[in-house]
C-alpha cells in the first residue's frame, strides 16, 4: 500500500495550516509531558497495542516514544505540515518503524480494513467533520480492530458547560487551530457505531484550577466484529 511519506517533501498543499499555533503547541506539549503528567497518559494509552496500528493526528509525535516493541508498523497521519515536520524528526528516534504522511482525517488515505488499531490522542477536538473522521476510522480498522482513545471535552457541570459552548461559538477555535471544548468523544464513538470498553475520565492537570480544557477521558473502543448487514 503504496504512501507518500513526509520526508519526501513531494506534499504541496496541506489541508490544515495553522503555524503560529502549531509551534506554540509543540512547545507547551513538550512541556506537559513532566509537568502535567502526558508521558504516563501516553504509556497507558498505548499500552498492550500489537500490529499495526494508525494514529490520527500525530501532532509533533510525542506518542511514538511510548508504542510497544509488539507494534509491528505505524502510520501517523498529520495535516499540519509544521507539526508533520516534528513528527519525523520524534518518527526517526522511534523504537518501532513510524511513517509520518499528511493527511486529514475526514479523508484518509489509506485502504480499507489495514489496520489493527487506530489511536486518537486530543485529536477529535480539532477535526472539521467528527462523524465522518470516525467513518473513515472505522473503514480503515480490520473487523474486531481497537480504538485507543485519550480526549478532552464537555464536563464540569451546567456553568463549565455553558462556558465551554461560548468558547466554542466565540474565540477559541481560530485561537487554538480549530479546538473545541465542548464536544463529547464517548458519545461521537458510539454514535459512529463503535463498541465502547473501559473508559476513564480524568482531568488534566490533576490538580490546580479546572479550565474548560481539563476534562479529559481515557479509553478503549473496537470496531464491530460482525457489522450489521
Amino acid at each position: 500500500m503504496p504512501l507518500r511519506s513526509a520526508r519526501s517533501g513531494r506534499v504541496s498543499r496541506d489541508p490544515v495550516h495553522h503555524p503560529l499555533f502549531a509551534r506554540c503547541y509543540a512547545r507547551v506539549s513538550v512541556s506537559a509531558e513532566t509537568r502535567m503528567g502526558m508521558a504516563g497518559v501516553r504509556e497507558r494509552l498505548l499500552a498492550g497495542l500489537s500490529g499495526r496500528v494508525i494514529e490520527i493526528g500525530a501532532g509533533n509525535g510525542l506518542n511514538f516514544a511510548h508504542y510497544p516493541g509488539t507494534v509491528s508498523e505505524v502510520v501517523a497521519m498529520e495535516p499540519e505540515r509544521v507539526l508533520r515536520k516534528l513528527a519525523v524528526e520524534s518518527a526517526l528516534r522511534s523504537e518501532v518503524p513510524v511513517d509520518v504522511v499528511p493527511g486529514a482525517a475526514e479523508a484518509l488515505p489509506v485502504k480499507s480494513e489495514a489496520f489493527d488499531a487506530a489511536v486518537v490522542s486530543l485529536v477529535l477536538c480539532s477535526v472539521r467533520d467528527v462523524p465522518r473522521a470516525l467513518g473513515e476510522i472505522r473503514r480503515v480498522l480490520r473487523p474486531g480492530g481497537e480504538v485507543r482513545f485519550f480526549e478532552h471535552g464537555r464536563g464540569g457541570g451546567r456553568a463549565m458547560t455553558l462556558t465551554q459552548r461560548a468558547l466554542d461559538r466565540t474565540l477559541w477555535p481560530p485561537l487554538s487551530g480549530g479546538c473545541h471544548v465542548a464536544r463529547d468523544p464517548v458519545g461521537a464513538l458510539r454514535d459512529a457505531g463503535f463498541e465502547l470498553g473501559p473508559y476513564r475520565r480524568m482531568s488534566m492537570p490533576e490538580k490546580g484550577p479546572r479550565l474548560p480544557t481539563s476534562y479529559c477521558v481515557l479509553g478503549t473502543a473496537w470496531r464491530p466484529a460482525l457489522e450489521e448487514p
